[in-house]
């Protein structure tokens, strides 16, 4: 059986320096009345900091559109009082020695018009368009587009002011630049549409500009996922081919660490092709790219994320596996996320071989925030 030994390896990347190669998963949380994050956000986050994991990646923080989000207590990052809640938190994390970046979203159309902090914003969407055909509105204008770019370049640059280590762009799970991959709810006939790699072209301006507000040396993290909120069997790439022609888009823009968010990280995601069988999306991403990857997906828990948000929890499950493949080099970081949400100190637990401590997960625990 395999230690937890390269769970532990530090970890180097551009101005990046971490101790081992936990990553605290980006979950979203809700507790930051009016977008504000309090004290005891701050004290959440220094937790897991303080408990070995190497790096956290907050829950999702909304960039300064205004129909970003369906519900007022997730975290803005855009207004004073926002940024002065986040330089709290990122002051926390760094006094316990820990390492951070914010993860920069929008909800795009999966946010229903007439919510979140500003209730009378229209919601954005590459065309107006549900997962389902709907047309609710035209699609944005080029301008509207731009400006949706510029506000992720917005958030990245004050994250870069408040001292976070790194960020992360959620291009994943149906919301905003995830709608302008997926082709159901993309129709544009501009740049912006057609192919897959062109579809991917408002992410790829994302860290483009992104780029700019930060310089060379902070280091950018896409998220992406094939599965969607809307439909978890949707796939973006059918083929290695296809999926290589997408991530190059990525590579070319300057992204540095790209996070494969899976529901179950052991499932393969392409058959066997070319020798290759078994490598799961994080796996793919980094054979072909060569750039260093982040798995996720369930990391010590038997079932999927899913049945938590049906109020189910989850039996633990051995880390073995997911330790085996990185030993490997299969990937390069491990992202934990409802693991590390009930427990703190998980990373701790695991780092001394306290496996015996760790306890199955309790859904009721999304209902806190310890």
């Amino acid at each position: 059986m395999s230690s937890a030994a390269a769970l532990f390896e530090p970890f180097k990347l551009k101005s990046l320096e971490l101790d081992n190669r936990i990553v605290m998963a980006p979950m979203t949380r809700g507790f930051s009345p009016d977008g504000v994050p309090t004290d005891d956000v701050a004290a959440y986050y220094a937790r897991r900091a303080a408990a070995d994991v190497g790096l956290i990646l907050s829950e999702g923080t909304l960039v300064r559109r205004k129909g970003a989000s369906d519900n007022p207590n997730y975290p803005l990052f855009h207004t004073d009082a926002a940024l002065s809640g986040w330089q709290k938190v990122i002051e926390a994390v760094h006094a316990e020695g820990g390492k951070m970046g914010p993860q920069i979203w929008h909800q795009g159309l999966l946010r229903k018009t007439g919510t979140g902090h500003f209730p009378d914003a229209p919601s954005d969407s590459p065309s107006g368009i549900t997962h389902k055909g709907k047309q609710l509105f035209e699609a944005p204008s080029d301008e509207e587009v731009a400006d949706m770019v510029a506000a992720y370049a917005d958030a990245a640059k004050s994250a870069k002011e408040l001292g976070f280590d790194t960020l992360e762009i959620h291009g994943a799970h149906g919301y905003l630049i995830d709608q302008f991959f997926w082709d159901v709810m993309n129709r544009r006939e501009d740049k912006y549409g057609g192919s897959l790699p062109e579809r991917a072209r408002f992410a790829g301006e994302i860290i483009s500009e992104i780029r700019k507000a930060v310089g060379p040396d902070m280091p950018i993290i896409l998220r992406f996922s094939q599965w969607k909120q809307q439909d978890y069997a949707a796939r973006l790439a059918e083929t290695p081919q296809e999926f290589e022609a997408f991530l190059k888009v990525f590579v070319d823009a300057g992204v540095d660490i790209l996070h494969a968010s899976q529901r179950r990280f052991w499932e393969a995601e392409f058959p066997e092709v070319d020798g290759e069988k078994g490598l799961n999306t994080a796996g793919w991403a980094k054979k072909l790219t060569g750039l260093p990857t982040i798995t996720v997906g369930s990391v010590g828990l038997s079932s999927e994320f899913t049945g938590a948000m049906r109020g189910e929890g989850s039996k633990t499950r051995p880390i073995t596996d997911v330790v085996e493949r990185l030993e490997k080099g299969e990937f390069d970081l491990v992202a934990v996320g409802r693991a590390l949400l009930q427990d703190p100190e998980w990373a701790t637990k695991v780092k001394e071989g306290r496996t015996e401590e760790l306890s199955d997960y309790d859904a009721k625990a999304m209902a806190t925030l310890y």
